[in-house]
């Protein structure tokens, strides 16, 4: 039986300097990792856009300010549910442009992330990341005014 999941998170794209915020995300099991933008689930009855901010803190130590709302990205994926049930997951991300305006940069410590760094945007092309750094950046870069970009191809360095 395929179940159907809704999954709506917010996440923050913060720049400066030719660099971009990113947090790494640690699988449950500690098994896999990749890099992904400060953010994720929004809460029952949370404004995402104090999810953006929450998740920011939670992730980086950063307080930030929300500038912009640059768009949203839709994408689905099969995921296992038990032996013989699976669940297509819809994940819904809205994303926002953020500046900081306190706090200090450190790592998550008991969350889904291990790690808070800036990275040069020119060097994010060969991290292993999850898409949602594609098209926040797709968003952030092309400013489009429906708040939409195409489907992000997927590659070898690419994770849902």
């Amino acid at each position: 039986m395929i179940a159907q999941r809704l999954r709506v998170a917010a996440y923050a794209v913060c720049t400066r300097d030719e660099h971009v915020l990113l947090a790494r995300f640690v699988s449950a099991d500690s098994s896999a990792c990749h890099w992904t933008l400060p953010g994720g689930g929004v809460e029952h009855a949370e404004d995402p856009y104090d999810a953006v901010v929450r998740e920011v803190a939670e992730e980086t130590g950063y307080q930030v300010r929300v500038e912009h709302l640059l768009g949203v990205h839709s994408r689905t994926r099969y995921v296992p549910l038990g032996a013989a049930d699976a669940a297509e997951l819809h994940m819904l991300a809205i994303y926002y442009r953020v500046r900081i305006t306190g706090g200090d940069l450190r790592h998550e410590t008991g969350g889904s992330t291990d790690r808070a760094q800036w990275t040069p945007l020119a060097s994010v092309a060969e991290l292993e990341r999850s898409v949602v750094v594609d098209a926040g950046l797709a968003l952030h870069r092309g400013l489009p005014p429906s708040g939409h970009v195409p489907p992000i191809e997927m590659s070898e360095l690419l994770r849902h």
